[in-house]
Order: structure tokens, then sequence, then C-alpha cells
């Protein structure tokens, strides 16, 4: 019996879960949690007949319980969620490329990336794509990253990655050719690029190669609608477990497109949302151990400081950077915005808090900087793209140093340290993460090489976290918060 030409086809789609393995309390209602996406998974699984589950990357870091099993139990617990398929995310190179490839093996569910490869021999390190049947559809799936947000490995002298949406779109076009054969009716490129980045990557694309739908990631955009650039549209669902995406699709198998669709963000509760009971135990497993091991009390600050905001100075980015530059003894902290996991910490510091707040275990760097240098790698952090894109670096800084920029005239009107200007020839010694160490021109805006002309660097700190650890330990709460040693003045 030949099949229809209109076939309907339901996707359902993550990005960023980050570890957000529990529920959190709003309004007296529980909202997300591993057991309730997977309940909402499994719903539709069972009411729709032809269901497709895609992750967009990131599905580690930012719970103490993936640091604690270096992503094993993530990624046992992804087996249990199901996914059919999932790409690529930075934070999958948190623990190493060879790390990775072993998550890889334990993963029961193919993961995708186009991208990644060994330098020499030129080969990919995962399978480019993953093609599903679904009512007599083949629906092929296309994992993407480029080399802005592979920073992790970027110091691997084996790996590498496409450059940029040029040579990405490009890879895209060969893999889509080389399928021409087959009777591909539905093409999904999982990203993990960044919303902004999408777009473009989307202009790119040549609509011979038949590319639908972009799921995105990175970004941790918020999207009422999909975005439709060059007929492919593009969506994304901002990150953790509080909401998942659903495409409802029509597909027209004759013309290898999508003839019409629904697209809504359905929110995770105990309202929408069934319990995964198994999927409950199993995180629950996994909590009990950790909470014995992290429940330790290091301190009790006056009050709670939040991290609502990457590109403005918050309280909870103030204490932690203060943190490092009084255990360290350099100048001025510098301390990547992204490091901090959580949007809150407090009054209550326990070790698992603050091994959940600050994950990373990663080497601290000192060196030295003149006044000129220091003012052209704030003009870089501060530049509009980091202020009103999709950018996620950013830094906050340590007590002293104060800054007043002005967007609409691009000017410092304070640049300070303990209330004197910086001069231009003047040395101060900064610290900084070995993320942004190794990333120092993207992060900074200028070569790691003109700094050390001033003097050499030095490691300052073996494991970031063992700081914190030591600081907390012994730290009598003032009254910590925004104090204003960073203004951005609107447009």
């Amino acid at each position: 019996m030949e099949l229809e030409r209109y076939r309907k086809l339901t996707i359902l789609h993550s990005n960023d879960l980050h570890g957000d393995f529990f529920s959190t309390e709003q309004s007296g209602m529980l909202l997300g949690g591993m057991c309730r996406l997977s309940g909402y998974v499994q719903k539709v699984r069972d009411e729709v007949e032809d269901v497709i589950y895609c992750i967009s990357g990131d599905m580690l870091q930012g719970s103490i319980i993936d640091s604690e099993y270096r992503g094993v139990s993530t990624i046992e617990i992804m087996n249990m969620l199901g996914p059919d398929v999932a790409g690529l995310g930075n934070h999958e190179t948190d623990y190493g490329l060879t790390h990775l490839l072993f998550l890889e093996r334990c993963a029961k569910f193919p993961i995708v990336n186009a991208n990644m490869f060994i330098k020499n021999p030129h080969t990919r390190l995962f399978e480019s794509h993953y093609t599903i049947m679904k009512h007599g559809m083949r629906i092929m799936f296309i994992g993407i990253i480029t080399e802005d947000v592979m920073s992790h490995i970027k110091s691997d002298s084996l790996v590498s990655t496409l450059i940029d949406v040029h040579d990405a779109a490009h890879e895209v076009g060969a893999i889509c050719d080389a399928h021409r054969s087959v009777d591909v009716d539905l093409t999904v490129l999982l990203t993990h690029i960044g919303f902004e980045q999408d777009k473009k990557l989307a202009a790119l694309l040549d609509p011979e190669w038949g590319v639908d739908v972009i799921i995105g990631g990175h970004s941790h955009t918020e999207l009422t609608e999909p975005e439709l650039v060059n007929d492919i549209l593009i969506v994304q669902t901002r990150n953790g477990t509080h909401q998942i995406g659903r495409f409802d699709l029509i597909v027209d198998t004759d013309l290898n497109t999508v003839h019409s669709y629904n697209w809504q963000i359905i929110p995770i509760n105990e309202n929408t949302c069934p319990t995964d009971n198994d999927m409950a135990d199993l995180v629950r497993t996994y909590k009990e151990h950790v909470d014995k091991k992290f429940s330790l009390m290091l301190c009790r600050l006056q009050h709670r400081l939040t991290h609502p905001c990457r590109n403005q100075e918050t309280g909870l980015g103030n204490l932690i950077s203060d943190a490092f530059r009084e255990s360290l003894g350099v100048d001025i902290m510098l301390l990547g915005s992204g490091s901090i996991r959580t949007d809150a910490m407090g009054p209550l510091v326990t070790l698992g808090v603050l091994m959940e707040t600050v994950p990373y275990s990663g080497k601290l760097y000192a060196s030295t900087v003149t006044g000129k240098q220091l003012k052209d790698m704030w003009r870089h952090i501060l530049r509009e793209e980091a202020l009103s894109g999709d950018s996620t670096e950013f830094f906050q800084f340590s007590r002293g140093f104060e800054i007043t920029w002005s967007r609409s005239k691009q000017e410092f009107l304070r640049f300070d340290f303990h209330e004197k200007p910086i001069e231009e020839d003047q040395k101060l010694s900064i610290a900084y993460q070995s993320f942004h160490r190794n990333n120092f021109q993207t992060s900074f805006g200028i070569p790691l090489e003109d700094v050390l002309k001033n003097g050499r660097e030095v490691v300052i700190a073996t494991d970031e976290q063992e700081v914190l650890v030591g600081f907390f330990s012994e730290y009598e709460s003032e009254d910590d918060g925004i104090d204003g040693r960073l203004v951005i003045l609107p447009l």
C-alpha cells in the first residue's frame, strides 16, 4: 500500500540541560526536574505514533553530581531519558577529549558531530549524521559545532574543528550532497553555536541541500516562535529542564520539506507532566551519595547573593572574585561570568553548594599588564556584541578596580584602581582561569604574547576549587553584594 504524501511527525527537543536534575519550587509549584521531563517525553511517545526526541548539546556540567562522577552519572541519566539522537556541546569536552570518547561509548544513543577532527590523519571523532526512519520517512540529523565554542580543547594539538559558520555550511552541503541518492524527507541540524550564529549559518546554506530545521543551543535563547531564515526554521529552548520544545510537523514527502507545523514551548511542571518514578529513583540514588560527601557546612553569608545575568556586575560574582584576589595576592582577579553556574548562593554555603556554583577545577594563572593593555582588554569585553548579543563571554572582577563605561560614547568615564585613574604605563598583576589563558585573545582581545613581554606568567594555583574551599572555610561574612565597581551606562 502506497503511503500518503503528507505525513505527521513530532520532534521534541532540549538543549543545555547542564545537569538540571531536580525540580525547583516556584509559587507553590514544582517546576522542571529530570523525572518530570522524562515523564513528559514518555507521555508523548505513548500518545503520538511517530516521535523523535533530540538534545542539542551541553548535557554535561552544572551539577555537583555531574562533577563528582565526571559525567558518567549524567550519561546514565540520559540513557534512561532515552533521546533518539544528541549533538555535542562545548561542555561535553570539560573533562578532556579522552574522557569524552569514553562517555560516548557509555551512551546508548547516537551522538553526532560533523566537524570535530583528529588532525592527522584527518578523521572525524564522531559520526557526522544519523538517520531515523519514522512512518516511512527518513529524517537525517547532522551535528555542528564551531571553533568559537570549542575553547576547552583548543590547546589539544591533535584535535581541530571547522573554524566558522562558513566552513560549517560547506560541510553541511557536502554531507547533504553525498546523500542525494537517498530519499531524505527531512534534514535537521543539531547545532551548538548560539542563536545569532544559527541565523548566519542558515543564510549560508544552499536551498538545494534541503536543510529544513535548525535546533540550536549554547546561547540559552528563549523564543516565542521559530525564526525563519532562508526557509529554514530555527528554534531553541533556553536551558535546563523547566521546558521542552515541541514541533508537530506535516512533512511533504514528495518535496522533502515541511508542509506545515506547530511549534510550542511546553512547561515542565507537576500539573502538566507525569513523574517517571524510575528516573526519580536513579537521580535520588546519586543525590544521596553526593549529599553525604558534600553536606559539610563552610560558612553562612549575611544574605543570599545572586548572579542573574552574565554581562553585568553581580553580588555573587563580586564575592567569588574577591575570594580569589584575597587568596592569591594579585591586584585584580578577572573571573569568567560563565564559570559561575548557578544564579544564586547562600546564605548557607556547604561544600556541595560551592562546588555546584563554581564546578571547575582548573589552574589559575597570573601575569602583569600595563594600564593601556588592561584598558584595551576591557574595551573588548564591553563591546556591544557582548552587551546586547548572545555572546556569553564576560567578566566579574575584584574589589579595588572600578569601571564606568558609556555605551553611547563608547568610552570609559572611570577606569580606576583604588580610586585613582590607571595610567597607561602603570603595571598591575592580574589573575585569570585556565580556560581564558588557553583562549586569551578571544577572551581579552589582545595576544597573550604581548602581555608576556611585561614579565613571565606563573601558575598561582593548580585547582581553583581548592582555593575557594579554603577561603570560605574561614570566611567571616561581610555585607557582600553589588557595590558599583562596574557601571555600564545605557545607550
